[in-house]
């Protein structure tokens, strides 16, 4: 379907949900739903106006070319306007990409040390400051929901709830693998080495979203560890929570409370199931991930971040920053993520032939 094609089906169906509405007496399911196609439609439909007005305009200045008076002022208004729509047609061809509906959800961040031992457990807890000063930079709420610490004060593993405005539209590019190399600060010989942790970022879900039966739950309660095993408190308050039919296992230990653990662990296998949900159902999404930026395969090597040369290189687009520590710091972070956005809309424009 040509552009233009794209841009009369959207016009019309706003037209159709506006008249729709119209006619609606307002509350119910269906109402909500379509209140919210046309609140997505309607930046679509303003972009496509604002195009729309562009081109009447340089239409009306090739006109004003037959005018030997005014044939200057014509050429410096086409000028103008050549500059300008190709920007409006671009931001009209991005508007019209298919949303994911998740993308202006929360998330649930899960950090892992993978090879490496203790130095990858040391970065695992780098990667999970990084995002914590990533989401303070942006005005977002990051709350720790569990953590397993080693000896060193590394991270074996945690998971993280940051919420806000399009936390998943930026931060889905980030699951995968994520390799550090670098001295370890266990290795007396200076020699470097390296080791990775890997990242997950689940769109966090409603209870609308996923219906979990009790039944289909295992709740196990233990005491809470800390490092080296040594316990953070003597009452049995970290709750392990298997779902039955997935096979699914979350835990958390972070709060002195078992109501609270538990209500944290719900929101984390919530997460968990309606990922595994998403990707299961919708079938064009899962043939799309092989070849966008975002694929969120957990078992690929994103990123390097390597201190020697204080850089970090994403692989997937072939990028390379010279600014390590700004990155770790969460202030450069949108310098990756910014351009993994761009190849990603790319991509999906290409798909789309626009």
């Amino acid at each position: 379907m040509s552009l233009e094609d794209n841009l009369a089906r959207v016009v019309a169906r706003h037209d159709e949900l506006h008249a729709l509405l119209a006619r609606s007496h307002g509350g119910g399911e269906e109402f909500v739903r379509l209140s919210r196609e046309l609140s997505d439609l309607t930046p679509v439909v303003e972009a496509v106006a604002e195009l729309t007005r562009a081109r009447a305009e340089r239409a009306e200045a090739e006109a004003m070319l037959e005018d030997p008076d005014l044939r200057a002022l014509a050429r410096e208004e086409i000028e103008r306007l050549d500059q300008v729509l190709p920007g409006l047609e671009q931001d009209v061809r991005l508007k019209l990409l298919p949303r994911d509906e998740a993308d202006d959800r929360g998330v649930i961040l899960e950090v892992r040390a993978g090879t490496g031992g203790d130095e990858a457990a040391l970065f695992a807890g780098d990667l999970l400051r990084m995002y914590n000063r990533y989401a303070q930079e942006r005005g977002w709420r990051f709350e720790v929901l569990d953590a397993s610490e080693n000896d060193l004060g590394g991270m074996k593993e945690a998971s993280a709830s940051i919420s806000g405005k399009g936390v998943y539209a930026r931060l889905k590019y980030e699951s995968g693998v994520h390799r550090v190399q670098r001295v370890p600060v266990t290795e007396a010989g200076g020699r470097i080495h390296t080791s990775a942790a890997t990242v997950a970022v689940l769109p966090e879900a409603e209870e609308v979203d996923v219906q979990i039966d009790e039944k289909d739950l295992r709740v196990d309660t233990y005491r809470s560890q800390g490092a080296g095993g040594q316990h953070v408190n003597t009452t049995d308050s970290a709750v392990r929570i298997t779902h039955l039919p997935s096979g699914v296992v979350v835990q958390c230990q972070d709060e002195k409370s078992q109501h609270k653990n538990k209500a944290k662990a719900m929101r984390m296998l919530r997460a968990r199931l309606y990922d595994h949900a998403r990707q299961q159902a919708d079938d064009a999404r899962a043939a799309a991930r092989k070849t966008q930026v975002g694929s969120g395969d957990r078992s690929e090597r994103i990123r390097t971040y390597n201190f020697p040369q204080g850089r970090v290189t994403d692989h997937r687009i072939g990028l390379t920053l010279h600014r390590l520590p700004e990155v770790l710091a969460g202030t450069a972070l949108d310098e990756v993520i910014d351009p993994l956005i761009a190849e990603d809309q790319a991509a999906r424009l290409a798909t789309l032939g626009a």
